[in-house]
């Protein structure tokens, strides 16, 4: 029995962390971990999986994966084009505000997201963020306005 719980020790820390979808160009940002989405709409809307995110607000790329590690759509963005692949299929918007609205059901702050990941305490409309466990890895972030009310949750990857 010991020797079959050993031998699935290999095999299941090979399962633990999942390849990595996205390699940054040189000098570009990179960031992994959780999200969040919730949306307290009628009926209220949720997402979560794992991220990588690279890039900047002007243009970069960010893949959601489920649990298992599978890609659920990957992002891309460049003045004035956003479009996201889900499966085989492609949605095409003329900013990442518009592609994250249609995907989430809410926008998100992205210009200000790209300097809380880096635990700069900038505002965005409407959002307020709490940077207070950044260094711990963690962001939280609520939407007051407009309505309805959104909350984005972030657990980084350690690094």
């Amino acid at each position: 029995m010991a020797a079959a719980g050993a031998a699935l020790l290999p095999m299941l820390s090979a399962c633990s962390t999942a390849a990595r979808q996205l390699e940054a160009a040189p000098g570009a940002t990179y960031w992994s971990g959780r999200m969040s989405v919730q949306v307290l709409d009628s009926p209220p809307q949720s997402t979560s999986g794992s991220f990588e995110l690279s890039g900047s607000p002007a243009s970069g790329e960010l893949v959601l994966l489920n649990p298992l590690g599978n890609i659920v759509a990957r992002v891309q963005w460049s003045p004035g084009q956003a479009s996201a692949q889900q499966g085989t299929q492609t949605r095409q918007a003329s900013s990442l505000d518009e592609l994250t609205q249609s995907l989430l059901g809410t926008s998100l702050p992205i210009a200000a997201l790209f300097d809380w990941l880096q635990g700069k305490p900038t505002e965005a409309a409407g959002w307020q963020a709490d940077l207070e466990a950044h260094s711990e890895g963690k962001i939280l972030a609520r939407r007051i306005d407009p309505r309805p009310e959104a909350s984005l949750r972030i657990v980084l990857d350690a690094r």
